[in-house]
């Protein structure tokens, strides 16, 4: 998946937000809640989202997947793509879809209210 790729499709989501922050990462978020990241510095790119718990555990030994560095060291349930084979477009697509999800849970109902999700 290319950065352009990343970029269109999360922001395809309805009402997420982007922003380049910590060192120029490309970062989507909805409702001020971050779903995914891209570590554009690196190639190949890398990308980062929250995963549920049975996710989580399914993903974190796969070929080319690890626990997000700094964010699973924390508790969190956060798989990094960062190498071959890892994951295809779908597949990735289907991750920031699912933690786009999550992160629309998270938030209050008045938030989802003022966002109209």
């Amino acid at each position: 998946m290319t950065l352009e790729d990343y970029n269109d499709f999360c922001g395809s989501l309805p009402q997420a937000e982007h922003v380049v922050q910590w060192g120029g990462a490309h970062v989507w978020k909805v409702g001020g809640k971050v779903f995914a990241i891209c570590f554009a510095k690196h190639e190949p790119l890398r990308f980062t989202f929250k995963a549920t718990d049975i996710g989580y555990e399914v993903m974190k030994d796969l070929p080319g997947l690890r626990p997000a560095p700094y964010m699973a060291a924390r508790g969190m349930k956060w798989i990094q793509h960062y190498d071959a084979p890892g994951l295809s477009d779908d597949e990735l697509k289907e991750h920031f879809e699912a933690s786009y999800e999550m992160a629309i849970e998270r938030l209050t109902k008045k938030k989802k209210a003022e966002l109209g999700l």
